[in-house]
C-alpha cells in the first residue's frame, strides 16, 4: 500500500515548551484568543499562559465557557468573541472537547457560517483563523488528522467534521500540562489511549510507519498499566504525553476504529467520560480484532510482555485479551455499561452515529450498525 502522509502543524514536545507559544503567535499578529476550561484556573495554568503571551506583547482574550457536556454550538459563541476581538490566532488549551470547540471556532469565525452547516458536511472556504493546539489530554487521535469529532446540539449525536488544510499551525505538547488525574480515572485514560492504538494498529489503512509508531505507544501504555498494589492508581506523566503523541501520529497515518467511535458517541450523548466507555468496550473490541487480525493482537501481547512458549498465534491473541481483562479488573472500575445508568434502548442511535463515522470503514472487518449495537449489547 502506498503511504500518503503530511503533517501541517509545527510540533514541539517536552517540558516547558509552552514558553514557545508567544513567538509562534507573533507570526500571525498580536491578538489571540485562548479557548480553555475553567478547571485550568485551579493550578494557575491559564494565568501562566496569559503571562507568556503578555511578555511576547500579544493581546489576549479568554473564552472559558465550555461546559462538561459541550456541544458544537459553543463554537459559535467562541467564534463571535474571536471576530469581535479581531483575533489573528486561536489557541486551544485543554482536553478533547476544548480542542474540538476551538478547532470549529477557527473554521467558522472568518466566514460566518452556521455551525450546523459544518456539522451537515457542507464544505467551507479555505479561509480560517490559524489554530494552535496545546492539549492537556495526551490521547487525541485526531490531533494530526484532517478531521475531528464534534457533538451535534440538535440530537447530541457525534459527527465527523472535515478540517481545512493547514488549519492547525502548531501543536505544543508540554508534559507539565498533561491532565493530572488520580486513581481509577487516571487508569482509564491509559486504557482509552491503548484502545485507539490497538484499533489503528489493526486498521486496513495501517502501514509500516503507523505500525512503528503505534507499537511504541502500545509498549508505553502497557508499562503504565502496572499499578501500585496499594491504591491501584496510575500516575500520568511525560509517558502519557509521549504515548499520546505517538498515537496521534499513528492514527493520522492509519485510522481509529469502531471502539473509538462508540466511546465518543456515548460521551456525546450521556454524561459518561470517554475514557470510562473505552475501558468497558476495550475487551469486546479486542475479541473482534482477534478474529480479524490475530497476528496483530498476538504481537500486542508480546509488546505487553505476555509470551507463552509454543503457543499458536490464535492462543497468543486470546491471551492478550485475557491480560487486558485482568488488568482492567484490578482497577475495580465499572465493567458494564449498565453501571453508568444507561438504557440499552437509548444506545441504538449511539451505535448508528458511531457506525456513520467515515473512518470506521477502515476497520479490519465490515462493521454494520447492527454489529456496532451488538458490541454495545455485549458490553452492557
Amino acid at each position: 500500500m502506498d503511504i500518503s502522509f503530511k503533517i501541517d502543524a509545527e510540533t514541539i514536545i517536552g517540558p516547558d515548551t509552552i514558553t514557545r507559544v508567544g513567538s509562534i503567535c507573533g507570526r500571525y499578529g498580536n491578538r489571540a484568543m485562548i479557548v480553555t476550561e475553567q478547571v485550568l484556573y485551579e493550578n494557575h495554568s491559564i494565568e501562566r499562559l496569559c503571562g507568556i503571551l503578555e511578555e511576547a506583547e500579544i493581546e489576549t482574550i479568554v473564552f472559558d465557557e465550555i461546559p462538561a457536556q459541550a456541544t458544537a454550538d459553543v463554537a459559535e459563541s467562541a467564534a463571535e468573541l474571536a471576530r469581535g476581538g479581531r483575533c489573528k490566532v486561536i489557541i486551544a488549551f485543554g482536553g478533547l472537547k476544548t480542542q474540538a470547540i476551538a478547532r470549529m471556532a477557527a473554521i467558522i469565525a472568518p466566514v460566518r457560517i452556521p455551525v450546523f452547516d459544518l456539522m451537515d458536511g457542507r464544505l467551507c472556504r479555505e479561509e480560517f483563523i490559524p489554530y494552535i493546539a496545546i492539549p492537556t489530554a495526551g490521547r487525541d487521535p485526531f490531533l494530526f488528522s484532517d478531521y475531528f469529532i464534534a457533538v451535534d446540539p440538535r440530537d447530541r449525536l457525534v459527527k465527523q467534521v472535515k478540517s481545512p488544510n493547514r488549519l492547525c499551525v502548531a501543536a505544543i505538547i508540554d508534559n507539565n500540562f498533561s491532565e493530572s488525574l488520580s486513581g481509577a480515572f487516571s487508569a482509564t485514560t491509559v486504557f482509552d489511549g491503548f484502545c485507539v492504538a490497538a484499533e489503528a494498529y489493526c486498521s486496513t489503512r495501517g502501514n509500516f510507519l503507523s505500525d512503528a509508531l503505534l507499537e511504541q505507544a502500545i509498549a508505553i501504555y502497557s508499562r503504565m498499566m502496572v499499578s501500585s498494589p496499594e491504591d491501584k492508581a496510575i500516575e500520568l506523566s511525560g509517558s502519557a504525553a509521549n504515548a499520546g503523541f505517538l498515537v496521534a501520529l499513528g492514527s493520522a497515518a492509519s485510522s481509529p476504529g469502531i471502539g473509538t467511535a462508540l466511546a465518543y458517541a456515548i460521551n456525546g450523548r450521556f454524561p459518561v467520560a470517554k475514557s470510562w466507555s473505552s475501558t468497558v468496550l476495550l475487551p469486546y473490541i479486542l475479541e473482534r480484532l482477534v478474529a480479524a487480525r490475530p497476528e496483530k493482537i498476538a504481537r500486542i501481547g508480546a509488546l505487553m510482555g505476555e509470551f507463552k512458549e509454543g503457543a499458536s498465534i490464535s492462543e497468543s491473541a486470546n491471551l492478550t485479551v485475557d491480560t487486558i481483562r485482568r488488568r482492567i479488573g484490578l482497577l475495580k472500575v465499572p465493567a458494564r455499561l449498565k453501571e453508568f445508568d444507561l438504557s440499552l434502548d437509548r444506545l441504538v442511535p449511539v451505535a448508528e452515529a458511531a457506525r456513520n463515522m467515515e473512518f470506521v470503514a477502515f476497520s479490519p472487518w465490515t462493521v454494520s450498525s447492527e454489529d456496532a449495537f451488538d458490541i454495545l449489547k455485549q458490553a452492557y
